[in-house]
């Protein structure tokens, strides 16, 4: 398997976290063989994003203000347990400061999510303090407080921003179907 935007967008999470990440960490939160992960590393040298030492690889200067810039937007994910808005075993949400105004239905970021394998993807809008569907202004959440809750407290949201919630039955593919989803929305607006 090779690796693919939402695995470098992964790749830079972790160097992030970490001042220096190992090939064979990569390896295993990237879900991705020696040789990706080699190959990766390169065309992140290449932009000059990373650089390597025997500690392991890290950002440069040029990688921070570009994370830090893309964190400014995607601030905060978590896991989501099964309910009614999310019937598959693992679910994963990211949330899109101020980004409302980009979304159309939410079928782009289903279709996106799906590329990934996600079984399936919302696209949740937070309008007037509540969680609603793209072109709706009914609560959806008003009957899973649980899920309600989860984002409240582990998405910060406020008005205008979006939640993507991928799902699938491997937990791996519910994260980077979710990540995969929001890079391609601020791709395409």
């Amino acid at each position: 398997m090779t690796f693919s935007i939402p695995h470098v967008f992964k790749a830079l999470q972790l160097l992030c976290l970490e001042k220096f990440v190992s090939r064979s960490k990569f390896c295993k939160e990237l879900h991705l063989g020696e040789g990706a992960i080699k190959t990766l590393i390169l065309h992140l040298k290449d932009a000059k994003m990373v650089d390597t030492t025997k500690s392991g690889t890290y950002l440069t200067v040029k990688g921070k203000k570009f994370s830090e810039s893309l964190n400014k937007v995607i601030k905060k994910e978590c896991k989501l347990n099964k309910s009614k808005i999310t019937p598959s075993k693992y679910s994963h949400a990211i949330i899109l400061k101020n980004y409302s105004s980009a979304i159309k239905t939410g079928l782009e970021q289903r279709d996106y999510a799906i590329l990934y394998g996600s079984s399936g993807c919302i696209t949740l809008l937070y309008q007037n303090d509540k969680f609603v569907f793209p072109g709706e202004g009914r609560d959806c959440l008003e009957d899973d407080l649980n899920t309600r809750t989860k984002l409240y407290e582990n998405l910060n949201p406020e008005e205008g921003d979006v939640i993507i919630i991928s799902s699938s039955d491997d937990p791996f593919v519910s994260e980077v179907s979710a990540k995969n989803s929001a890079l391609w929305t601020l791709a395409t607006n």
